[in-house]
């Protein structure tokens, strides 16, 4: 646009940000729908079945065991200096949760959101109860199997 063409105190930025703001689109999600999101979720959790349930929090804690076995495996050897031992020990403490997003597991941090359900009346207060119990025990059940297997050789064929 030409500077004669241009409305009074319209400036060659302020017309690029007005544009940009026409193009550009947001993802967010207002929290209103984040929380019947977590509220769906929630319903979907509290309705699964105890083998799956079981299964998915034993998952979700080898997981995190192997997440935390890694890490402290990593940030153990000192050679390449105190803060890339450091920021090795932090990019390897993610994987253990990606794997978790990725496969599915059912981690008792992230079902701490079944609350949200309970609020709205969408699950009883026993199936929130009974969900939270086995997910725990399972990650419970699932890292302490992974401890298990270094100490018995499993890992290290002797």
């Amino acid at each position: 646009m030409k500077a004669q063409d241009r409305p009074l105190g319209q400036t060659p930025m302020r017309e690029a940000m007005a544009e940009l703001a026409k193009k550009a689109a947001t993802d967010c999600i207002p929290p209103p729908e984040v929380a019947r999101k977590a509220e769906t979720v929630g319903v979907t959790k509290g309705k699964l079945d105890v083998l799956t349930t079981v299964l998915l929090g034993i998952l979700a804690g080898a997981f995190i065991g192997l997440e935390a076995m890694l890490c402290t495996l990593v940030t153990t050897d000192a050679g390449p200096g105190f803060g890339t031992t450091k920021l090795l020990g932090g990019v390897v403490f993610c994987l253990g949760l990606v794997l978790v997003v990725v496969a599915g597991a059912e981690l008792f941090t992230g079902n701490c959101l079944l609350v949200m359900a309970w609020f709205s009346a969408k699950i009883s207060f026993g199936r929130l109860l009974r969900n939270w119990g086995l997910v725990y025990s399972a990650n419970l059940i699932g890292s302490l199997a992974l401890g298990v297997c270094p100490s018995n050789g499993w890992v290290t064929g002797s």
